[in-house]
């Protein structure tokens, strides 16, 4: 069994790859379906040496599969957002407090004491469904917030409108974290001049409004909003950590998260930094389910390690994951 503070309690590169390798072994041991994966890749423990000889787990193995490395007790399945009738990715989780523990430390390591703000949450599309991962992380983080106007606000955009302006002009730090088409909704219904409030979207146009790129998005949220900077999160139903962007669509990961790229014609070959390709993510918060996932988000990542998301593989469907695409 692998100790989980050690997984939140990681300082250096060696230490993240020696608990990626162990996490490996581990996994390949208790999950039989990522054992089945790597045997018939031929891939075993005893030869994988680098955190790149790692296989990835086809993230539509979450749809069709039961992706579990524990032989405890399920307490929540969270689960992806999709169109009627499509079939959604479940995420199996047999321990709470490890997600509660990467959502916070990792937004801790990004912003600081989450006691510090007002925490606004504008996400109708996530609230109107059951299962959401992110709906569990925001509702901890208002809770955790402890200020009596954090809170949901489903669809009143007069009420958050005024809240967020009183809140703003008294100088309270403010965290807005919207899914994106809300957002957009907020900005052409009332104009705003913030000068305290992070402004956070969590993608997802969802069919709602037509394709936009990052940029374009971005601009209209800065002008609506009279802000600097759009901030960015980056999470999904089949990961247990987030990686936060603080501006300009670059991303950054915690401690216990890894961005690799594979090539888009060849998904067991990875690429150089800086090349667009599909992204592979080390996510050891996952502990219990699959830590070595390749998703079907198309970005780059830099040499020192952020990464930015340029698209999604054209046979992938539509989901509300931070995603852009060109």
């Amino acid at each position: 069994m692998i100790d989980q503070n050690k997984i939140f309690s990681i300082k250096t590169e060696a230490e993240f790859n020696a608990l990626a390798l162990q996490v490996f072994g581990f996994q390949f041991e208790n999950n039989p379906v990522y054992r089945s994966f790597c045997d018939l890749l031929y891939k075993n423990p005893s030869d994988i040496k680098t955190i790149e000889e790692i296989p990835f787990l086809p993230i539509q193995f979450f749809k069709s599969h039961h992706v579990i490395s524990s032989s405890k007790n399920i307490k929540k399945t969270f689960t992806s957002s999709g169109t009627t009738g499509s079939i959604t990715s479940k995420h199996h989780i047999t321990d709470l407090s490890i997600y509660e523990e990467s959502f916070k430390k990792g937004f801790h390591s990004f912003y600081g004491d989450i006691k510090d703000y007002v925490v606004l949450a504008l996400l109708p599309s996530y609230l109107e469904r059951e299962g959401s991962s992110l709906i569990y992380m925001v509702d901890s983080l208002i809770k955790a917030s402890n200020h009596k106007y954090s809170g949901f606000y489903l669809n009143n955009l007069h009420e958050i409108s005024t809240t967020l302006k009183r809140l703003d002009k008294q100088g309270k730090k403010v965290l807005l974290v919207g899914v994106s088409f809300a957002l957009l909704d907020l900005v052409e219904a009332y104009s705003f001049n913030l000068n305290n409030t992070i402004v956070m979207e969590t993608g997802g146009m969802k069919g709602r409004r037509k394709g936009l790129i990052r940029e374009e998005l971005h601009n209209l949220l800065k002008s609506g909003f009279g802000v600097n900077t759009i901030h960015s999160e980056y999470g999904m139903t089949e990961l247990l950590s987030q990686a936060y962007s603080k501006g300009h669509g670059v991303f950054n990961c915690p401690n216990w998260m890894r961005i690799l790229t594979r090539e888009t014609e060849d998904a067991l070959t990875l690429t150089a930094p800086g090349k667009t390709g599909g992204l592979n993510v080390i996510d050891l918060a996952n502990i219990n389910s699959c830590s070595f996932i390749a998703t079907q988000d198309l970005g780059r990542v830099s040499k020192d390690k952020s990464f930015e998301i340029i698209g999604r593989f054209d046979t992938s469907d539509i989901r509300g994951c931070n995603l852009m695409v060109l």
